[in-house]
């Protein structure tokens, strides 16, 4: 019998709250998240708001540990934060007999906001260009000067898993993947994989990630891919509704406590949901466009169910990718129709991005979570700002509404650019 994987923690950092109650309450109650863009000027941007991470410091959550990470980047700090909570939550905090290099680390992080006018002030100002060679004299100088009151220094994307490694003395594997919108979902995929086969039995994984900021908004709108609803932002994300004009840029982090069955079980772990099956798949088609007949993501959840021994009629629910970009959402509706034939109509589907945004490589973390709630209260949130149907996407988005629903078994899809596809199966637990 192949090792069972649970979850046995959970938390997230989003841009409606830090806390799992009160965010998923929010959710089932279709409010916003998205507000103008206040970490940076965004006035002049085709795009002016996002779905920004408020009220938030890490001393909250660590306390004079903080310290620890005061160079750490603004998504490093969310996972930190969402991490410490997810941690207590298992039950760990107060676990003495732990063996560290038995709990590993597999995160789908981002890279982190560069402050490109301080850096681009000490390179330029330490040039010499008559001799065309760095002053290095001259460059230490600018540098000091400009990067002493700069928190953000890190821009590794695998640094968010070494400061959780070391916060939380997780000497197993460490892993990061960056595999754009999927990567969360894909780390958590692998992270089963790991414990699967003998490699860890706790795993501390999700996704972190932070791209509101002038860097990340250009090339967004430089894609075409973010929406311009700049007259009402609280409505700009509208997944799978025909008046959509693209996705809505959020940051935020979301981590998850993944335990071998018998290892939880024997220190009393409470058993949140299990984790039963893992799809991923490449299109090996085009970077930035999604196959246009939905074959890596038909491929994807088949791989899921197929891991996880359910069928299409066991899945109770599905979280949904549900950008809110013409393209995505069509081809993601097409490719569930495929799988799930004529019960595609009769199983609930939502996206969470009409409300907390696109929270790129954290978004599949934050869904998976969703989807532990959606099993543990019987409720499944709204698609909100769905007013006008789209003929290619004609299936139940649950919409505006949150509703009751008997949730056993869930789906939750994540795509990314490059073609990348990945589906996970959670479960309720019992034995």
């Amino acid at each position: 019998m192949r090792r069972r994987i649970v979850i046995t923690g959970m938390s997230w950092v989003t841009p409606l709250g830090h806390d799992i109650e009160s965010v998923w309450q929010k959710l089932l109650a279709g409010e916003s998240g998205v507000t103008p863009t206040a970490v940076f000027d965004a006035s002049t941007f085709p795009t002016s708001f996002s779905a920004q991470v408020k009220d938030f410091s890490l001393e909250t959550f660590l306390g004079e540990d903080a310290q620890r990470h005061a160079g750490a980047s603004r998504n490093t700090r969310f996972a930190l934060a969402a991490c410490q909570a997810a941690w207590s939550g298992a039950g760990l905090h107060a676990l003495d007999q732990l063996q560290s290099d038995r709990v590993g680390v597999y995160l789908g992080g981002g890279e982190a906001a560069i402050d490109f006018d301080n850096f681009a002030a000490a390179a330029v100002g330490g040039w010499n260009y008559d001799e065309n060679k760095l002053n290095t004299v001259a460059w230490a100088e600018i540098a000091q000067a400009r990067f002493d009151a700069i928190c953000e220094l890190e821009q590794d994307p695998n640094l968010a898993a070494g400061h959780i490694a070391v916060q939380f003395k997780a000497a197993g594997p460490s892993f990061n993947t960056l595999t754009a919108c999927a990567a969360s979902t894909q780390a958590m995929g692998e992270a089963t994989r790991l414990i699967r086969r003998g490699d860890a039995d706790v795993m501390i994984s999700g996704g972190t990630h932070s791209m509101v900021h002038p860097l990340g908004v250009t090339g967004f709108n430089l894609l075409t891919a973010l929406s311009t609803r700049n007259d009402s932002c609280e409505t700009a994300s509208r997944p799978f509704d025909r008046t959509r004009d693209g996705f809505v840029l959020g940051e935020g982090a979301a981590i998850l406590i993944l335990e071998e069955l018998e290892h939880a079980q024997k220190r009393g772990a409470n058993i949140l949901a299990e984790v039963s099956g893992y799809g991923s798949t490449a299109d090996a088609f085009r970077i930035t466009d999604i196959h246009e007949e939905g074959r890596g993501a038909v491929a994807a959840m088949g791989l899921a169910m197929d891991d996880a021994g359910v069928t299409i009629d066991d899945i109770d629910y599905i979280s949904a990718h549900g950008t809110g970009t013409e393209e995505n959402d069509k081809i993601e509706t097409l490719a569930i129709r495929k799988v799930f034939g004529e019960r595609a109509k009769d199983v609930p589907i939502s996206s969470i991005k009409s409300m907390l945004g696109h929270l790129i490589a954290a978004a599949g973390g934050v869904e998976l979570i969703t989807c532990v709630l959606a099993i543990r209260d019987g409720m499944v949130p709204p698609t909100t700002n769905y007013v006008t149907p789209d003929p290619n996407c004609e299936l139940d988005y649950v919409p505006n509404q949150s509703r009751q629903a008997a949730v056993t078994t869930a789906l939750s899809n994540s795509f990314g650019f490059g073609g990348q596809n990945d589906a996970l199966i959670v479960r309720a637990f019992s034995d």
